[in-house]
């Protein structure tokens, strides 16, 4: 029996044309530009700092921003813009790996969902349905509240809550991708389910998943800013964006820029990902070129 072994999928001038297109939407490459720049910025700036993020200079609390503390220091005489740089690198951290646990969560059940059908795509549609009927924030403080308070924790309790869209959306693909002519000649050389779905159902697949993968990071940073906010993320001392709002708050008439600054990094690393999701989106999805 002869089995088919050229792949239907994305070709590489299709992917080339995507670029192109999106290397055209100037918001989408401001985005990246902006999130490349920060992510470097955290890689390289803890070899030249002057100041460690947890230590105190009770001489020098609160702060008005100068030469010696660009942003100025908080109530325990910190410096904020070195717990600005390591707070990046806390949200970074989330919204990337809480990707990586849906990827490896919603990718296989969307697939498996879709591609079996019948009863298996009815019972897991149906949890998935149970899980969706929560709200977000409060499923993620119980689980916070059962696996511990590390920062690999509050990876593992986002990325449980934040699977079920890319499950849906995998399942939507593969049960139109399965009535598609090249599918069905894969069977008729005697493709099998497994096969079919990992060499042709997945790969063309991948653009939706990589722009909801996209818009799903910034959900994930607001998540994490949202728990510290309110006293639930990571452990003191590591810098977290929501927690130098919730210790600026206390002090927000005295230093105003406590809140200001922070609160200004989460906007605008939220809108970064944002435009380079819809700048993905278009460029994936050629019905939506102008």
């Amino acid at each position: 029996m002869t089995v088919i072994t050229d792949t239907v999928r994305p070709h590489r001038s299709l992917w080339g044309d995507a670029f192109i297109r999106l290397r055209r939407n100037r918001l989408a490459v401001t985005g990246g530009v902006i999130i490349l720049l920060i992510a470097l910025t955290t890689i390289i700036y803890p070899f030249f700092s002057r100041y460690d993020f947890a230590s105190q200079d009770l001489n020098a609390i609160l702060q008005s921003p100068s030469m010696k503390h660009f942003l100025g220091t908080d109530e325990l005489g910190r410096d904020v813009f070195t717990r600005l740089i390591y707070g990046a690198r806390t949200s970074l951290s989330v919204g990337i790996f809480t990707q990586l646990i849906v990827l490896g969560i919603g990718l296989p059940l969307g697939a498996i969902s879709g591609a079996a059908g019948g009863r298996a795509d009815n019972l897991i549609m149906r949890f998935v349905d149970v899980i969706y009927a929560f709200p977000d924030l409060l499923l993620i403080i119980l689980l916070r509240a059962i696996l511990g308070g590390s920062i690999y924790m509050i990876f593992l309790a986002i990325g449980l809550v934040s699977w079920v869209n890319v499950a849906r959306l995998v399942r939507g693909q593969t049960l139109a991708l399965k009535q598609r002519d090249f599918v069905t000649a894969a069977r008729v050389f005697g493709g099998f389910g497994s096969y079919i779905t990992t060499r042709h159902l997945l790969p063309n697949s991948l653009g939706p998943v990589i722009v909801a993968v996209t818009f799903n990071i910034p959900r994930a940073i607001f998540a994490e800013a949202a728990l510290a906010y309110i006293g639930i993320g990571v452990k003191p001392p590591t810098p977290s964006w929501g927690a130098m709002i919730r210790d600026g708050n206390n002090v927000i008439f005295a230093a105003p820029h406590l809140v200001l600054f922070p609160a200004i990094a989460i906007g605008i690393l939220m809108l970064s990902f944002t435009f380079l999701g819809d700048g993905l989106r278009d460029a994936l999805d050629p019905r939506l070129r102008r």
